[in-house]
């Protein structure tokens, strides 16, 4: 049964995404989702049966991603501004960030937070020690309050 929902799911987006509705790539949708399926299906939907702390968690989750898409454009708005201007005030700097998160799905969360916010990419996690690439100081200094990794420890009932 996860075989065939994540199958319609992953096509479902192949049509949607794809915007050709034809013989030839409609079938290639289905051979491409069929081999992902294969492949991966168990990342998608674990063999655990739903429980209300998942839901919980998903949905504090859903109620995190505007906070993060808010935290996304303002990230933009400064690297653009630091791009842009005539001096070009860039910091590059690795910066080390020892974490409280302790579960995997909470420290993945926590590294793909800090990558998808532009001016910074997670290098490395090691021992809940994270090795961070900033553009700048507010970019790393940002990071440091450690507002991200409260808001997803609340996530995944990490305080």
């Amino acid at each position: 049964m996860r075989y065939i929902i994540v199958f319609f799911i992953l096509y479902l987006h192949w049509i949607l995404w794809s915007g050709k509705f034809d013989a030839f790539h409609l079938s290639l949708g289905i051979i491409s989702c069929a081999l992902v399926t294969f492949m991966s299906h168990d990342l998608f939907i674990e063999r655990k049966k739903l429980s209300p702390k998942i839901i919980v968690e998903a949905i504090r989750f859903i109620k995190y991603v505007p906070w993060l898409l808010y935290q996304i454009i303002l990230s933009n708005i400064h690297v653009a501004a630091l791009v842009l201007s005539p001096r070009m005030p860039i910091e590059p700097k690795i910066i080390r960030y020892k974490t409280k998160l302790k579960t995997d799905i909470a420290l993945v969360t926590f590294a793909n937070s800090i990558t998808l916010t532009p001016g910074t990419i997670t290098a490395d996690i090691v021992d809940g020690e994270y090795v961070v690439h900033a553009l700048s100081r507010k970019v790393a200094d940002d990071l440091m309050t450690g507002e991200m990794e409260d808001k997803v420890a609340q996530i995944f009932e990490e305080e």
